[in-house]
This record gives C-alpha cells, structure tokens and sequence, in this order.
C-alpha cells in the first residue's frame, strides 16, 4: 500500500479542502416594476413589491 513520504502540512491541506466549499455568489434579478436589483424570490427592497403585489410600504 502506498504510504505518503512527507506530512502534508496544515497550510497543504487547508488549501485543498478551501478549494470545493467555495462560496457561490448570490445572484441579482432586476426588479420588474421598479428595475432595481434585487435577490429572486424576495421582496423588493426599493418598492416592496413581490410577484405584482405590494407586500410591504416602502417610505420614498
């Protein structure tokens, strides 16, 4: 069986494993109504409106 020769060191190893839990960045939709970006599947922040309803006032 083959045994590894040297100890692979903390940083080695730290950086391996970083490598596939990368943080994936959330995506922006525009908003329809106001063309602001927004997250999907959210409230506007800049209208609050959410699928052609206004969900919450929104002081302008």
């Amino acid at each position: 069986m083959p045994v590894p020769k040297r100890r692979t060191s903390k940083a080695r190893r730290d950086t391996r494993r970083n490598n596939s839990y990368k943080i994936a960045v959330p995506a922006y939709v525009l908003c329809p109504r106001c063309h602001e970006p927004k997250l999907p599947h959210r409230v506007c922040p800049n209208c609050g409106y959410y699928k052609d309803r206004e969900v919450i006032k929104v002081e302008e």
